[in-house]
């Protein structure tokens, strides 16, 4: 039983490990810059919102909510994900993050990362607006309060990562659990958060879709080597 267990744990996690282990013990915290900063602005922005000069500002440039102009939410939502929501506790947004996010520097790079997590967040910042406009009759359909609900923090973008990284180092259990626990979320409390999480996870899913797309077909163009051919190396110089 440990046996096989052990075994399970190396299949699903052991790439992963040994892909975040060695860049740790390597560079220590030089191997996530992007995320410790990510750390410092969400905790930034928590200080600053929490003043009472400082609320309105911070809701000026990282604020969302489907009731205003699209082009407004999307200048704004850069920063958004880094603006942690007033209903929840900080030490949470700051904690996905640093897993999340630090997981996610090392094994994609810091620009895949970001690339994705504001993907993830797009896909719910626009699921909002549709899901108002289906309306609440829709199974994806919300009701038209939601369209004043301020749509901020990370929740999206750690959902998209998660999913993302485990489909790249074949953690394909682990993924699945992100996936049936923001499912268990809709079924427990059906809100805007937890149905945006949803679409984040669809939109990644249609981006590994298309990477996978991508990777079978660049490795069908891929010549094979003839029976005779020698794989070359360059000479040894003494």
């Amino acid at each position: 039983m440990r046996s096989s267990l052990k075994d399970f744990a190396r299949r699903e996690w052991g790439s992963l490990f040994t892909t975040v282990r060695t860049a740790l013990v390597a560079r220590r915290w030089r191997a996530i810059p992007m995320t410790l900063a990510a750390i410092c602005l969400t905790a930034a922005f928590q200080l600053v919102q929490n003043q009472e000069w400082g609320y309105q500002p911070v809701q000026n440039v990282g604020s969302v909510r489907a009731e205003e102009p699209l082009w407004l939410a999307l200048l704004r939502t850069p920063l958004s994900l880094f603006v942690p929501a007033l209903d929840l506790p900080v030490w949470g947004a700051l904690a996905q993050i640093l897993l999340v996010f630090g997981i996610a520097e090392i094994c994609l790079g810091r620009w895949r990362t970001l690339g994705i997590a504001y993907l993830a967040t797009l896909a719910g910042t626009l699921y909002a607006r549709i899901g108002i406009a289906l309306g609440p009759e829709n199974p994806l359909g919300l009701p038209a309060s939601d369209a004043r609900v301020v749509d901020t923090g990370p929740s999206a973008a750690v959902v998209g990562l998660a999913v993302f990284v485990c489909w790249r180092h074949r953690a394909r259990w682990t993924g699945a659990l992100v996936v049936v626990a923001m499912v268990v979320e809709i079924l427990v409390k059906n809100n805007l958060a937890g149905k945006e999480h949803l679409a984040a996870i669809a939109a990644v899913l249609a981006l590994v879709a298309c990477v996978a797309w991508w990777e079978r077909r660049q490795d069908r163009s891929e010549p094979e080597p003839g029976p005779g051919a020698r794989s070359w190396k360059p000479p040894i110089r003494s």
